[in-house]
C-alpha cells in the first residue's frame, strides 16, 4: 500500500487523473497548474508531480514531459477522491423499462442487462447467468444397448431430458433394468442430483445382502450417469466488446485479439466475476488487481446482485483503466437492484 499523498497532493492527483480519464493524454505541470483551482506555480506542481511519481500514484510514459496515473493512483482515487454521481433519471428510467419488460423471460432479461450496459456506459457489458439452480431427479430409465451397455435417461427438474451411456460388467435384461429403475424412482425421485450419488453408496452397503448382483451392478453404475448430469449453469453474457477500440490503449490490433480470445474462454471470465459473487455491492478491480495479466491495462466493475437472500450471479462491465468511474459505478450499481426487481416482482 503507497503512503498517502498530503491533500494538496491528493487535489492535484484528482485534477490529474479526470483529466487524463476526459482527454486521454499525458497531463503537464503548467497543465496541471492551470486546472487546478490552485493558486500554485508549475514549479510547485512540478514538486508535487516528483513526489506523487516516488510513491508509484503516476508515471511518465516513455519520454514524455506529462504524467498518467498507474493503477496504485487509480485505487486512492476510486476509493478516497471521486465524488460519485446519480445516474441520469432518463437512463435509470430506460432501465428499468427495458428490465420489467424481458422479466418473463430470463434468457432475454439477461442479454438485455449486458447489452443495456453496455449501452449505457459505452463499454462491455456482462452478466452471469444465475447459479444455484438445484439439479433435481423427476425420473430415471434404463435402457439395453448392444456391448454390455447401457442408455440412461435422466429427466431432471421439470422438462429437462439428458442420456448417459454406461458400460456394465455384464449384460442385462429389460427386467433388471427395469426393477434397477424402479428402485432409484421409489427411492431418490425428488432429491438433488449430488444428494443422491452419495446416497447411493451408503444405501448399496445397506441392502447389498438383500440385493442381488444385477441390481448392485446397474445401480453403481448409474451413479457415474448423475456425475454427469448437471444443469447446464456457469456461463456469462457478454455484449458490446468491439466498443472497446474506441480507447487508443486497447485498439490496436494485438491487444484486441488477445482481449477477444480471453472473453471466449469462458473459465477466465467467471473465475473474475465468481470473485464478486458475493461481495457487498460494487467492487472495482483496476489493472493487474484482476489476477490476469491480460486485463493489466482494464478495469472491471462488478456488482452482485440477489434472488431473496442467495447471491445467485454478477454483472458489470469491463473496459480501460481511463473509464469514468464516477459515472460507471453508479450505473452497475443501480443495474444490480433494478435487475434483483425485475427478477423479485412481487417484492
Amino acid at each position: 500500500m503507497p503512503q498517502r499523498p498530503n491533500e494538496r497532493a491528493q487535489q492535484l492527483l484528482k485534477v490529474l487523473i479526470q483529466r487524463f480519464i476526459r482527454d486521454g493524454q499525458p497531463i503537464g505541470s503548467r497543465t496541471l497548474s492551470q486546472k487546478s483551482g490552485m493558486e500554485l506555480s508549475p514549479a510547485t506542481v512540478r514538486n508535487v508531480m516528483s513526489n506523487l511519481e516516488e510513491l508509484g500514484l503516476i508515471a511518465a510514459p516513455h519520454t514524455s514531459a506529462g504524467r498518467i496515473p498507474t493503477a496504485e493512483g487509480y485505487r486512492l482515487f476510486v476509493d478516497s477522491l471521486i465524488r460519485y454521481k446519480q445516474p441520469a433519471a432518463d437512463d435509470v428510467a430506460m432501465l428499468k423499462n427495458q428490465l420489467v419488460r424481458e422479466a418473463d423471460n430470463p434468457k432475454s432479461l439477461l442479454d438485455a442487462v449486458s447489452t443495456l450496459l453496455s449501452d449505457v456506459t459505452s463499454l462491455a457489458g456482462v452478466v452471469t447467468v444465475p447459479k444455484g439452480q438445484r439439479a433435481v431427479l423427476r425420473q430415471i430409465e434404463f435402457l439395453s444397448l448392444s456391448d454390455n451397455r447401457v442408455l440412461a435417461i435422466l429427466v431432471i427438474n421439470d422438462s429437462e431430458v439428458q442420456n448417459r451411456v454406461l458400460n456394465t460388467s455384464q449384460a442385462h435384461t429389460a427386467d433388471e433394468l427395469q426393477r434397477a429403475a424402479n428402485y432409484i424412482n421409489e427411492n431418490y425421485v425428488g432429491h438433488d442430483l449430488t444428494q443422491i450419488r452419495s446416497c447411493l453408496i451408503d444405501d448399496l452397503e445397506r441392502t447389498r445382502d438383500s440385493m442381488n448382483q444385477a441390481m448392485l451392478d446397474i445401480i453403481s453404475v448409474a451413479q457415474s450417469a448423475m456425475e454427469g448430469a448437471v444443469v447446464p449453469q456457469d456461463e456469462y453474457l457478454l455484449a458490446g466488446e468491439t466498443k472497446l477500440m474506441n480507447f487508443a490503449e486497447l485498439s490496436d490490433i494485438e491487444t484486441l485479439r488477445s482481449l477477444f480470445d480471453a472473453f471466449s474462454k469462458k473459465q477466465f471470465m467467471l473465475k473474475l466475476l465468481d470473485k464478486s459473487i458475493n461481495a457487498d455491492g460494487v467492487q472495482v478491480f483496476i489493472g493487474r488487481e484482476s489476477g490476469y495479466q491480460i486485463l493489466d491495462n482494464c478495469s472491471v466493475v462488478t456488482a452482485p446482485y440477489h434472488l431473496d437472500d442467495d447471491h445467485i450471479g454478477v454483472l458489470g462491465v469491463i473496459g480501460p483503466t481511463r473509464m469514468a468511474y464516477d459515472r460507471v459505478v453508479p450505473i452497475v450499481d443501480v443495474t444490480a437492484r433494478l435487475l434483483e426487481m425485475a427478477l423479485n416482482p412481487n417484492h
